[in-house]
């Protein structure tokens, strides 16, 4: 399935509860341009509100994950004489990263080389970083005289620590895949064949648990980074008492006295 309108530059499908976001610029390494970060946006909002869906994977096509932005589309929109629309002028730089960030279900970047910039920054939005042994990495913008955006001053010192994140970002230089791993920037790294191998995997196992516990399972976590332990008490109290509600709850209580595995329908 595809989205109506959606640029060619992204290829989208999913099947069986797993769905897949592939960059679709090899010939640029997967630059990104105003209409891929909108696209992004886009996928991320089908993935929110499709019950079918339980998993993303992000990934490119060809020899690059994400090389950044596309420096010169993106500035020669910049110098149209035009007035800007109202989004333009008013949502965050990285406005399209949001509905990325805020997806309750999981996200699998499946990095299958290059990931540098703005790049770098799509991987850190995901839950989980799977890096093929080829992937090389760099917040790069320090290069151009720039500062990490689409929200990379937040993700990288959350994901490796404030000293390596400044490390990485004043210098801009590139780490591969096995010191990426090393310093907590990506989960594992595999073999470049079987790259995709690993996050489908990955992704099914999600796909077939226990899709509100999983959601509420994320939602949890991340509220974990910005709030205390009476305040995750609380939480988990609320989450608790939904998962009690569900179906799947209800399956895994008859599996267990049947003793077999439990046949979850994400309800």
């Amino acid at each position: 399935m595809s989205l109506p309108n959606l640029t060619k530059e992204l290829i989208y499908t999913y099947e069986n509860g797993v769905a897949t976001l592939a960059l679709n610029r090899p010939e640029k390494l997967n630059a990104c341009t105003t209409s891929m970060y909108d696209g992004i946006a886009r996928v991320a909002e089908e993935v929110r509100d499709n019950d079918e869906i339980k998993v993303l994977i992000i990934t490119g096509v060809g020899k690059g994950f994400c090389s950044g932005s596309d420096a010169e589309e993106r500035l020669a929109a910049r110098k149209k004489v035009q007035s800007r629309s109202r989004k333009e002028l008013i949502h965050p730089l990285g406005y399209s990263a949001i509905p990325l960030y805020t997806l309750s279900k999981p996200t699998i970047a499946a990095i299958n080389g290059i990931c540098v910039g703005s790049g770098l920054s799509i991987a850190l939005l995901c839950d989980i970083r799977i890096a093929s042994d080829r992937a090389r990495f760099g917040a790069l913008w320090i290069k151009r005289g720039l500062i990490p955006d689409l929200g990379a001053t937040y993700l990288l010192p959350q994901t490796v620590g404030l000293d390596r994140a400044l490390e990485l970002a004043i210098t801009g230089d590139l780490v591969d895949a096995h010191r990426a791993e090393e310093m907590g920037l990506v989960t594992r790294v595999v073999p470049h064949d079987v790259l995709m191998d690993a996050a489908n995997e990955l992704a099914r196992k999600i796909a077939s648990g226990p899709s509100v516990a999983v959601e509420l399972t994320k939602r949890g976590m991340y509220r974990g980074l910005t709030s205390d332990y009476a305040s995750q008490l609380d939480f988990e109290t609320y989450a608790q008492n939904m998962c009690f509600q569900t179906e799947d709850f209800k399956e895994s209580i008859v599996a267990f006295r049947e003793k077999r595995k439990p046949r979850f329908q994400g309800k």
